[in-house]
């Protein structure tokens, strides 16, 4: 069976791109590429829902759901600020821009998380955390290696990179390589802009 790696997010408008990789280029150049496996700017995006591996016959069902979900979802705002670290500031494994949102977002991503549920895929554990990763640390560090990245958290501080209007939202799938993740757009699906 044809299985691919699937997940819904939303993507990054060009100006925002750029914001993110002129704001976090000290951090990038302060930390290297020894210590930290960086996303590249183009592949950073914002996740709702990560699906895991579906079958190709299943396209279009989640094709419905996200042009149902979206339709009933209204376009909002979205400002990316501030830099922190999953799992805790000790323990960094993950590097992630922050995102302030309205409602709307947690709205959005509760009613995909169901739908998906619905359709049989696994529920989500964790809370909903809206973030951009920038990139993961790779593994074997050791403790000055992790000493460093904490110190370098803790003394560069990003304020507000910029903010985008959300238009739409689209399923991706992601393709492992080597040199890291592939993501292709499959499908996109305008959220709706009727003002009340």
């Amino acid at each position: 069976m044809n299985l691919l790696r699937a997940f819904i997010a939303i993507e990054l408008p060009d100006q925002l791109q750029n914001a993110l990789e002129k704001q976090t280029a000290r951090l990038r150049q302060s930390l290297g590429d020894d210590l930290i496996r960086w996303i590249p700017t183009q592949n950073i995006h914002l996740t709702l829902k990560f699906i895991g591996n579906i079958a190709a016959s299943h396209m279009d069902f989640l094709k419905q759901l996200l042009t149902h979900t979206a339709d009933s979802h209204p376009q909002f705002d979205l400002q990316i600020g501030g830099i922190g670290s999953f799992p805790s500031s000790k323990r960094p494994r993950v590097l992630w821009a922050g995102i302030h949102a309205p409602a709307d977002l947690a709205s959005l991503q509760k009613s995909l998380e169901a739908g998906t549920t619905r359709l049989g895929y696994e529920r989500e554990e964790h809370p909903f955390s809206p973030h951009l990763t920038l990139g993961r640390v790779r593994q074997n560090i050791d403790q000055a290696g992790l000493q460093k990245i904490r110190t370098t958290l803790d003394t560069i501080q990003l304020g507000n990179i910029g903010s985008a209007r959300v238009n739409s939202i689209h399923l991706y799938k992601s393709d492992l390589h080597p040199s890291g993740s592939v993501y292709t757009k499959l499908f996109s699906a305008p959220l709706n802009n009727k003002t009340n």
